[in-house]
């Protein structure tokens, strides 16, 4: 088969800036909305799934609430009692790894004469909970103190809350329990919940939310020891009303109820990315009308209509394929670690290499499908026809 050089098909997107322009930015478009809904997907099931939790640790929290943290409630004690019961916690310079945590979600204000209450997630832990959640780095200022209304936030708390990431630097204060806390020091804790939590003094949490006599749970780390002797220890204490689970697994459980969330998000960038081809479709429709007459003269020269489908074609990927580069590269600059609020706090879109190949792969789809039924319906003209038209 007699073919047309490439050079052919690559001239002729000089030929109408208009019909360029809307290749480009169709494409782009398409680009940008895949790599949107991969990177939410991924980011959040990167957060509640992949690193949120680790193997090792096991929580000890009320019966019953194995499907929040934040409703759970046990006995203070039970930190002590799982401490001396259980064999095979991690242990370092005598100190073991039995961090006792109160969970919730609280509202704050920005200052006293503020009226409106901001969402957060708040932590109360011991320094323990250092050593039991080893993914938690402090990047600037220390732990707060008990007792002097100090509290330490996460990289992505400032996303949760709706306030600009300056609003709680180091210094600043947020209006709490009839009084202001000062921010002494913020956190990072990549691809996980705690991102975007309020740390406070076990203490402090348990007065300012009148919990003097209970948890939300404890978290232990094991070494040695199996999920099972937690297990046996939350079944045979059956006057504490305790359960068991891998942290992990709870993470996991929190993930799959947000699966339809996902599966949704996936089907309405289906949805919309198949208007952009369509809209594609309808440009080179546009296009190739114009160019009837250009396509009977290539066939009067002698090349078949396979070898003008196939030039088509390659000019519409051509053009697909810049603006797929150039959507994916507006992609990384503006979506990549973009945060996201969510109601377990927030996470950062992900735009790691599959988000990006389905990205780059959509944006070819739409020069490929947009190319090839307009070609085909112009060479249905007998070529006399299409000589004559305009």
């Amino acid at each position: 088969m007699r073919q047309l050089p490439f050079q052919y098909a690559f001239r002729n997107l000089g030929r109408s800036g208009v019909r360029l322009a809307a290749s480009l930015i169709g494409s782009s478009l398409v680009v940008l909305l895949i790599l949107a809904a991969g990177g939410f997907v991924r980011g959040m099931q990167a957060t509640l799934a992949t690193h949120t939790g680790l193997h090792e640790n096991v929580m000890i929290l009320g019966a019953g609430s194995e499907e929040g943290v934040e409703r759970s409630q046990i006995d203070a004690s039970v930190e002590g009692i799982a401490a001396a019961s259980i064999r095979g916690i991690k242990e370092r310079a005598g100190v073991l790894y039995a961090s006792p945590e109160i969970h919730a979600a609280l509202p704050v204000r920005a200052t006293a004469d503020s009226t409106e209450d901001l969402a957060a997630v708040m932590r109360g832990v011991r320094p323990v909970a250092l050593l039991v959640h080893p993914e938690v780095e402090i990047i600037e200022g220390r732990p707060p103190a008990n007792g002097l209304d100090e509290m330490m936030v996460g990289q992505l708390a400032a996303t949760r809350l709706g306030v600009p990431d300056e609003r709680l630097a180091l210094g600043q204060t947020l209006y709490f329990d009839d009084r202001d806390w000062t921010i002494v020091g913020r956190f990072s804790a990549p691809n996980s919940v705690m991102n975007a939590e309020i740390w406070l003094p076990l203490t402090d949490l348990q007065i300012a939310t009148n919990r003097d006599a209970s948890l939300s749970c404890v978290i232990v780390t094991l070494d040695g020891g199996t999920f099972a002797d937690v297990d046996l220890f939350a079944k045979s204490r059956l006057d504490l009303e305790l359960s068991a689970m891998a942290e992990s697994d709870y993470y996991a459980s929190i993930a799959a109820f947000y699966g339809p969330i996902r599966v949704m998000i996936i089907v309405t960038a289906i949805l919309i990315a198949s208007g952009g081809v369509l809209g594609g479709i309808n440009t080179m429709y546009a296009a190739f009308a114009a160019r009837v007459r250009e396509v009977g003269m290539l066939q009067a020269l002698g090349f078949t209509r396979a070898a003008i489908v196939l030039n088509l074609t390659e000019e519409s990927v051509f053009a697909s394929a810049c603006g797929a580069l150039i959507g994916a590269a507006i992609g990384l600059v503006l979506l990549d670690g973009l945060a996201v609020r969510f109601s377990m706090g927030a996470f950062a879109l992900t735009i790691d290499a599959p988000v990006m190949l389905a990205g780059i792969l959509g944006g070819l789809a739409v020069g490929l499908i947009g190319a090839i039924p307009p070609a085909i319906r112009c060479l249905r003209l007998p070529i006399p026809e299409a000589l004559k038209s305009f």
